[in-house]
Formats: C-alpha cells, sequence, structure tokens
C-alpha cells in the first residue's frame, strides 16, 4: 500500500486533484469576497435613493442612516463655506464638494442637494460616479453613497437641500469601515500563489530526483561511483535505480571474471614459457633462438596488453584531484633522461574577450597567464598511462614527439604531436578498435591496444581521443573533462 502511494502515478494524480481543489476553493472564495462587497455598496447605494427622498419630502431615512441639524455656529461655518472649522470635522479634512443638480423632469419642483464629504483619508474621485441619460438625483445621491462604502475613510458627510439648513447625516453603519465585509481577495491571491508554488515545488523534486539520478549515472566512471545507488523519490525511479543496480552489478562481476580468467591464462602461461626460454636457451642456431624469444616475448606481451586493458575498463583506481602540468612535465623529463627525442612545448598566454556592454563601444579583454596551474578530478597512474602510449606511437611512426597542454573552463587537452608520420588523421581514427593495426605498422612491434587503453581511459574522464593533421605530422588531441 505504501508503495502504491509513493508511485509517480499516483503522486501525479493527487497532485492535479489538490491543484483543481486548490484552484476551485480559490475561485469561489475569490467570488463570494466580490458578491459581499457588491452586497455591501448595494446596501449604501439604497441607503442614498432612500437618503434623498427623505430630505426632499421629509420622510424617514433607512435603517441605519441618520440625520441631524448642525449646531448654529456650524451652520454659519458652513453657510460661509468653512467646513474644515467644523467641529465635528476630521483634523486636516480633505473635502469634497458633490452638487446633485434636481431631476429635469422634477425641475419645477425640485431643488439641488449638495453633499459635502470631510475625510482625514481623502479626495472621492466624482469622475469614477456613473452617469447615464435619464439618471434621477436620488440614484446619484444613492452612487456617492456606494463611493463612500468602497473606501474605508469613516468620513464627516453633511448636506444642504435647496435653501433648508445644513444637516449632518451619520451613515456610518452603512458605509463605515466596521460594517464593511472584510476583503478576503489579496489573501485569496497568496494563499493561491503559494499553494501553486508547493505544488511547483513539489513537482520539480521529483523531476529534480530523476535529473540528479541521471547526472550521478553519467559522471560514475568519469569521478567514481559507488557500488550501487540509493535515491530517494518515487517508485518508478527506485526500480530503475534497483535494476542499473542489478546491471552495474553483472557488469562488475563480468569484468572481474574477464580480468581472473586473463590474470590466470597469464600465470599459467608463465611455466610453460620459462620451459620454452631454457629450451630455446639450448638451441645452437643464434637465428632460430632470437626467433622463438620473440615470439615468446609477443605471447606473454599480449597478454599483459589486454590485462592493461581490461583494468582499465574497470577502472578500479579512486580518481583524485591533480595538476595536470605536473603530471605531464614528470613523463616528459623520464623521457627526456632515458635520451628519448620528447620536448614540451611551453603553453601560451592566453587572451579572454569579455562580454559586450551597452556602456562600452568595444569588448573588453584579459590575459590568463600561461603559469596557470591546471587542476582536474583523474585518476593519475590511468592518465600516465594513457599519455605514455600516445608518446610511444609518436616516437614509432615519427622522429619526435612534441607534447603541449591546453586548456579553458571546460576542458584540459593533451596535444601529442610527431614529426615525420605518413599516416592521415582519418585513418587513426579507425585504429582505436581493439586488435586493429595499420597497414604500415608491419615492421614495428605492438598488439593494437595502445590507442584503444588511451580512448577508455579518455572515456573515464568524461573526455575524448581524437586526430588531427599537423604541420609536421600527426595531432593526437586528449581532451579531459575539468
Amino acid at each position: 500500500m505504501i508503495d502504491r502511494l509513493r508511485s509517480l502515478r499516483t503522486i501525479s494524480t493527487l497532485l492535479v486533484l489538490l491543484a483543481f481543489v486548490t484552484g476551485a476553493l480559490a475561485t469561489w472564495l475569490w467570488m463570494q469576497s466580490n458578491a459581499n462587497w457588491k452586497a455591501h455598496q448595494n446596501r449604501a447605494y439604497v441607503a442614498g435613493i432612500t437618503l434623498f427622498n427623505a430630505l426632499q419630502n421629509g420622510t424617514a431615512p433607512s435603517a441605519g442612516v441618520s440625520v441631524v441639524p448642525l449646531s448654529s455656529d456650524d451652520q454659519d461655518l458652513a453657510q460661509s463655506g468653512n467646513f474644515a472649522r467644523l467641529s465635528e470635522a476630521p483634523r486636516a479634512a480633505r473635502i469634497t464638494n458633490v452638487p446633485i443638480l434636481a431631476d429635469a423632469a422634477n425641475a419645477v419642483t425640485g431643488v439641488p442637494l449638495t453633499l459635502v464629504i470631510l475625510s482625514p483619508d481623502l479626495v472621492y474621485r466624482l469622475a469614477d460616479l456613473p452617469i447615464r441619460e435619464g439618471q434621477t438625483a436620488a440614484e446619484t445621491t444613492g452612487a456617492v453613497f456606494r463611493l463612500l462604502a468602497s473606501f474605508c475613510s469613516d468620513p464627516l458627510v453633511i448636506a444642504h437641500m435647496g435653501d433648508e439648513r445644513w444637516v449632518a447625516i451619520d451613515g456610518a453603519s452603512v458605509w463605515g469601515c466596521a460594517v464593511a465585509p472584510a476583503d478576503q481577495r489579496l489573501l485569496i491571491a497568496l494563499l493561491a500563489i503559494l499553494a501553486m508554488a508547493i505544488l511547483v515545488t513539489l513537482a520539480l523534486n521529483m523531476s529534480a530526483s530523476f535529473s540528479q539520478f541521471a547526472e550521478k549515472l553519467r559522471n560514475r566512471r568519469r569521478i567514481g561511483g559507488p557500488a550501487s545507488y540509493e535515491a530517494e523519490g518515487p517508485k518508478e525511479l527506485q526500480d530503475i535505480v534497483s535494476a542499473v543496480n542489478s546491471y552495474l552489478e553483472a557488469e562488475r562481476a563480468q569484468l572481474e571474471s574477464r580480468a581472473a580468467v586473463l590474470s590466470g591464462v597469464s600465470h599459467d602461461l608463465g611455466t610453460p614459457a620459462t620451459r620454452l626460454r631454457l629450451r630455446t636457451a639450448l638451441i645452437p642456431d643464434t637465428n632460430l633462438r632470437e626467433k622463438l624469444n620473440a615470439d615468446i616475448d609477443s605471447m606473454t606481451g599480449m597478454i599483459e596488453s589486454v590485462l592493461t586493458y581490461t583494468r582499465a575498463e574497470m577502472s578500479i583506481e579512486e580518481p583524485r584531484r591533480l595538476s595536470l602540468n605536473a603530471l605531464v612535465t614528470s613523463i616528459v623529463d623520464d623521457y627526456q633522461d632515458m635520451g628519448q627525442a620528447v620536448t614540451l612545448r611551453e603553453p601560451e598566454d592566453q587572451i579572454v574577450h569579455g562580454a559586450s556592454s551597452v556602456f562600452m563601444s568595444r569588448q573588453g579583454q584579459s590575459i590568463v597567464s600561461r603559469d596557470r596551474d591546471v587542476i582536474i578530478h583523474g585518476r593519475p597512474i590511468a592518465l600516465q598511462r594513457a599519455i605514455t602510449n600516445l608518446i610511444d606511437n609518436a616516437l614509432k611512426y615519427g622522429r619526435r614527439a612534441t607534447v603541449s597542454l591546453g586548456t579553458d573552463a571546460d576542458w584540459a587537452t593533451i596535444v601529442v604531436e610527431d614529426q615525420g608520420s605518413e599516416t592521415a588523421a582519418a585513418d587513426l581514427e579507425a585504429l582505436v578498435a581493439p586488435f586493429t593495426r595499420g597497414a604500415a605498422t608491419d615492421a614495428i612491434e605492438g598488439y593494437g591496444l595502445g590507442l584503444t587503453i588511451v580512448a577508455t581511459i579518455a572515456q573515464l574522464h568524461g573526455g575524448t581521443l581524437g586526430f588531427e593533421d599537423g604541420k609536421s605530422g600527426i595531432r593526437a588531441l586528449l581532451k579531459l573533462q575539468r
């Protein structure tokens, strides 16, 4: 049951249902909040219409609205237009004067209404009031009350109908902040965004678990992976990891079995090879004796080459941080100590161009010193074997070998160039396959595994082995991922 709940299909279904429920709930709450605000504004609109009729006809206003005449002092101030000095006026009041004309159909008996709104917070935009043809003064008054109910300001409202006295209108229970419904739309939007972020995070985490495992598996041979993997995530990913672990175990057992067989063969061949050497020593014919010894050396050397190739495939050496400059220099020094024609070409300073900028008419540039240390994560013994094989090939098929090291942010490239080789770079690409030798190598010792071993070691470091035609011969490029 737990495995079924952790299944990607089940999780995806639950996420879709949760997204649907969250969206539906947010939509319902949003519509409910809008409906509450619309009902609140409609109540204020009706109260405004009722108030206009009450002021015009002397009837009672709607419930929650009271009309109180101003005091004598306030009457004088209102008549003179000094509304900000009224006794009940808020401090630093913002005044909105709303003149409402009498109805055109009742121009003879109708009188205009003047509303003055004194707010401590804002000046109401009269441009927001709806205006249509045939709109009555009562409807305009209702629209003003609806505008008051749209903001939380608690203003002081006074009115003046025709030549009547100024009156204060107390409608806090209609448009006041205390009776306004809670505006939950912002909270609903935040909750919807939070829910979406949680769903997206869960989806991305599931996707990231697959991507992370794929990256680990992709770099397994380059950086040295574990014997088996453990993955947290959906059941499908765990099934994939289990299958990969089974495959790795079978592959490891197969390589170990192959190495054991070859090691056993090499050991078993050691005794008859020794007997053959002893017996060939008794042959009086020098020419025949040397030929037999050469065949024995070729046989044992071939077995050792196959063992070397198998060990490279197994990548039993643990990778570590190393200086590629120091490794290449030490290898070249060893060849030079033996009197071999191997030289190291010093790297050149590199000019790095910067990106273009809107603040400069040309690109900036900087110089990377040639004395920089090239650090990689690799296997030093395997890399030494690969570089040595390339140098040996260059010395076999050419007169000398020149080694250089190039690098950028992603790759380190070891270049070995021979001198005088007649083989084309395109022909060498086919010689990377095991036990493959060129047509012009009959007189040169070898077993056809040197380049194969180099290519395998390059793959262990996330790189490649390539060839190109140089000025004096063939250039072998060993690219390693940094």
